[in-house]
């Protein structure tokens, strides 16, 4: 492959900030490209580039780097030398997994785009990209995130469709400053009652997923657009079923009245802030959506059906969304309104 353009780059002075190699074939990078220490754009996607040479650490300067399209089998580890990079493109490459070590010198960082690999997963060390903004992992075969992603506090968009992911953390709440959350195409049965906490969202992508129903206070989200075409959303077809009676275990009934009497109690508050075990045991505790009170493991699991098609761009036929509402007792199920409904089991 002919060097014409890098020669008449380095001809032209060593101040060049912008250089671009795409589509040419190359296997490897050519001489002299690591004297080009004033570049803060490397364009070199569209090639058959496998490996980056030691002598790209050199290249201090740059911003940003497009490596997109080539066949690197994981990150190249010289990018850790590279601390002022803020745009990493490795989209479209046959990367099966990323060293830990990588993330710690690219705290820069405000994007990193590997969509069309073959990622796994990721290390939980992804949180040092501590100023991270735009996160884009799709097209690849991860089966879960890692926790730790949620520390990404700077995060602003965050696409993971078309993977395998099972379930999120529930410390994805952590992420209040995000607002798009691409999801479809994914295996998520149920979501975790955190992303209701994400009080900065505003796109949620659920397509293709196996959810049937969303948790309390989803409908409190500002979302501006909502799609979830393709789950099994439970519909609203009534059918008669027998109630039963409200019998209690005897923990549930300490339970309840400890969680009562703890709202007025400063002496129970100290007592239980004593007590590891019950204090572990009452953070499970859940409220009901009709009297408010607290209980821990026993409850009536029913369905609410919110319009959200008057205030937000949705799905094609959406217009109800079943989100889910937990109650105490039969009494307090007996006092609801005609838009709560209980869950048939089939």
């Amino acid at each position: 492959m002919p060097e014409w353009p890098l020669l008449r780059a380095l001809r032209g002075g060593r101040g060049t900030r912008s250089f671009s190699l795409t589509a040419r074939r190359l296997h490897y990078l050519p001489w002299g490209l690591a004297k080009m220490k004033s570049l803060e754009g490397l364009n070199l996607r569209d090639n058959r580039l496998c490996r980056l040479p030691p002598a790209m650490e050199a290249l201090s300067r740059l911003k940003i780097l497009n490596l997109g399209n080539n066949i690197f089998e994981e990150v190249p580890e010289q990018l850790i030398c590279l601390r002022s990079l803020q745009k990493l493109h490795l989209f479209g490459n046959k990367i099966t997994r990323i060293s830990p070590s990588i993330f710690g010198g690219l705290q820069n960082l405000v994007l990193l785009n590997l969509n069309n690999n073959k990622l796994c997963c990721l290390p939980p060390e992804i949180h040092r990209l501590e100023n991270l903004e735009c996160l884009s992992l799709n097209n690849n075969q991860l089966q879960r995130i890692p926790r730790e992603l949620c520390c990404l506090q700077k995060l602003r968009e965050l696409h993971l469709s078309h993977n395998s992911l099972m379930a999120l953390p529930e410390e994805i709440g952590h992420l209040t400053k995000l607002k798009i959350l691409s999801l479809s195409r994914n295996q998520i049965e149920e979501l975790p009652e955190g992303l209701c906490k994400m009080v900065g969202l505003r796109v949620l992508d659920l397509a293709g997923n196996n959810i049937q129903i969303f948790p309390a206070g989803v409908e409190e989200l500002e979302l501006v657009e909502l799609y979830c075409e393709g789950n099994p959303l439970l519909q609203k077809h009534p059918v008669s079923a027998i109630q039963e009676e409200d019998i209690l275990t005897l923990k549930e009934i300490t339970a309840r009245f400890i969680i009562a009497q703890l709202k007025s109690s400063l002496s129970l508050q100290r007592a239980v802030k004593q007590n590891t075990e019950a204090q572990n045991m009452l953070s499970q505790q859940r409220e009901c959506a009709q009297c408010g009170c607290g209980f821990l493991n026993m409850w009536l699991e029913c369905v609410q059906f919110v319009d959200v098609k008057q205030r937000m761009k949705t799905s094609r036929n959406l217009h109800l969304l079943p989100v889910k509402m937990l109650l105490c007792s039969y009494k307090c199920f007996n006092l609801h309104d005609d838009e709560l409904f209980g869950i048939a089991v089939p």
